[in-house]
């Protein structure tokens, strides 16, 4: 059991010999207790929240609970054939909730795929089925359709980075949402920096690449106005031959193998996108009346897959309530296996 406070569920019966860190506390069960009883026991968010008050500490992620307190919490102790038979149907029904939770997860993961390739798809062959297609130049690509230019993007995007004019949020580019705001989500763990007068702002419109995770998809066109960190590239759209939200699903859905392959660096988790390597890159240029119909189609067959998918994380959720229940009421004795 990891005797950091914080660290709920770090626990568990080893099916192993070895050793373990120091900040850990090994236990050994007594004769009269089921050790599969006591790991659903433990496991319980009631038991996490005891273990971690009678912790101590000055922050709460070296927040500790050693063994001299742990041993001073009053747990349930049920006779040993009762502990048995919860531990054996506690594992048999969260045995069927775990399959089942996968078998959604895999269903989640096939949609995301799907939503993906749906995009890749119209994205370089268009809307049209029976068009007469060409070669695009453009090995990752192959064909696309007849009519279609191809030209490089330093013909239609040219870089744009004014300072902060200060007053306005701090964005973040994330490879599965694209810019939005930093405070919109807690997973984000880059530090603003206090002095942010060097920071670049952004205009809604304007694409946004994090230089070195450009090939891990972290680039988008902005619907936000804000700022980025100095290390982000920014580029304002010069013409109007492009949809910038066409523009926006063909750079996030067909590029980054492509920008993996001329970034470089000494670290391969933040290989660098070369501006002049970006901006010579060739990209598609369907007619603007055509993007727009890409776009409509993509917005609407996505908003239909992320409802399917939204429904289905719903019921992941569900079931992780309907197990964390489940154990909770049968280890502490509030329902009795039939």
């Amino acid at each position: 059991m990891n005797s950091r406070s914080d660290r709920r569920g770090s626990c568990g019966i080893s099916s192993y010999e070895g050793s373990v860190s120091l900040i850990n506390t090994v236990i050994k069960p007594l004769s009269e207790m089921n050790p599969n009883y006591y790991n659903w026991f433990f496991h319980t968010e009631q038991f996490a929240d005891e273990f971690f008050k009678w912790g101590h500490g000055i922050v709460n992620d070296l927040w500790t609970t050693t063994w001299n307190d742990m041993k001073r919490i009053v747990i349930v102790y049920p006779p040993l054939p009762e502990q048995k038979r919860i531990a054996d149907f506690l594992d048999e029904k969260c045995s069927e909730i775990d399959d089942l939770t996968a078998d959604i997860e895999e269903q989640i993961k096939t949609l995301e795929e799907y939503r993906k390739s749906v995009i890749t798809e119209v994205v370089t062959k268009g809307l049209n089925p029976n068009v007469e297609m060409k070669d695009s130049g453009i090995d990752w690509i192959g064909m696309i359709p007849n009519h279609w230019m191809v030209d490089k993007i330093k013909y239609h995007l040219v870089r744009n980075e004014p300072k902060n004019p200060g007053g306005v949020q701090v964005l973040s580019v994330y490879r599965e949402y694209g810019v939005i705001p930093k405070d919109s989500r807690n997973d984000n763990h880059n530090v603003t920096s206090e002095d942010t007068s060097k920071y670049k702002y952004v205009k809604p419109g304007n694409l946004v690449i994090n230089k070195m995770k450009a090939w891990q998809g972290s680039l988008a066109v902005s619907e936000y106005e804000g700022i980025v960190s100095p290390a982000y590239f920014i580029y304002h759209f010069m013409d109007n031959m492009f949809n910038k939200k066409y523009f926006h699903y063909l750079i996030r859905s067909c590029y980054k193998d492509e920008f993996r392959r001329i970034s470089g660096g000494i670290r391969e988790g933040q290989w660098d996108l070369p501006a002049d390597g970006f901006a010579n890159e060739l990209v598609l240029l369907p007619p603007i009346e055509e993007q727009d119909d890409i776009v409509f189609f993509i917005d609407q067959k996505c908003s239909e897959i992320d409802s399917i998918i939204s429904s289905k994380k719903q019921q992941l959720e569900t079931l992780a309530e309907y197990k964390k229940s489940l154990i909770y009421e049968y280890v502490t004795g509030k329902k009795e296996v039939a």
